[in-house]
């Protein structure tokens, strides 16, 4: 097993060719994000070194404050967690692209941000109480929501496989609700799908974008970020 960040990189870079290739897909049109949850800034910069140019971050402090320490490092930062809505102009500051938008307070929240961002609708897969993401029935309100701001680009549509789901089912799913959006965008196309445990199930079902933790930043250390 590969034991350095720059090692788990290599491999789960080789395993995303594989599964492109094996969907007659291109691998360069896969992004990957790394989600760096919990590891410190010194683990992102070795990413970097390594060839990573997206990373992921779901807590606002956290991101906040690696961001600043990373100023000089050439990155592109998403936020892929639950965003609340008092905390969202300020996430827009250091963030290009929001995988997380799920509810019209936030798309109002982020409308009032001056920067241009990118943003994903969040659905959710599961009927949990609280879970993030918007309720299939309420996707394209929540679009035309988006589309009638001047300062966010609707670029697609995020979700997670709810566990002890195929995978393969939860994102064949999305892809059936995601025919709502795009008959409002059509240029709307990206998925925001997978993670460490069904990148490959995601990459079949045409995810643009994988959000990969733990198979490339090895296992969570404790909180060191407030």
């Amino acid at each position: 097993m590969a034991d350095t960040p720059a090692e788990r990189f290599a491999r789960v870079s080789a395993q995303i060719a594989e599964a492109a290739r094996a969907s007659e897909r291109d691998p360069e049109s896969i992004t990957t994000i790394v989600v760096t949850k919990f590891h410190p800034a010194s683990l992102v910069r070795q990413l970097a070194d390594a060839g990573v140019t997206d990373v992921g971050e779901n807590r606002h402090q956290e991101a906040q404050a690696k961001h600043a320490e990373l100023s000089d490092v050439p990155l592109t930062w998403h936020f892929v967690g639950q965003l609340q809505s008092n905390k969202a102009k300020a996430v827009a500051q250091y963030c290009s692209v929001i995988h997380s938008l799920d509810r019209p307070s936030l798309t109002k929240a982020l409308a009032q941000s001056e920067r241009e961002l990118d943003v994903f609708l969040e659905i959710n897969l599961t009927d949990v109480p609280g879970r993030g993401g918007v309720e299939p029935s309420e996707l394209s309100a929540l679009a035309e929501g988006v589309l009638g701001t001047s300062n966010l680009s609707l670029r697609g549509v995020m979700a997670v496989a709810p566990v002890g789901e195929d995978p393969r089912s939860a994102f064949d799913r999305v892809l059936e609700y995601r025919e709502n959006v795009l008959r409002l965008a059509p240029g709307a196309t990206k998925l925001s799908l997978g993670m460490s445990g069904d990148f490959v199930e995601a990459i079949s079902r045409g995810a643009t974008h994988l959000r990969i933790g733990s198979a490339i930043t090895g296992k969570r250390p404790d909180p060191t970020y407030p």
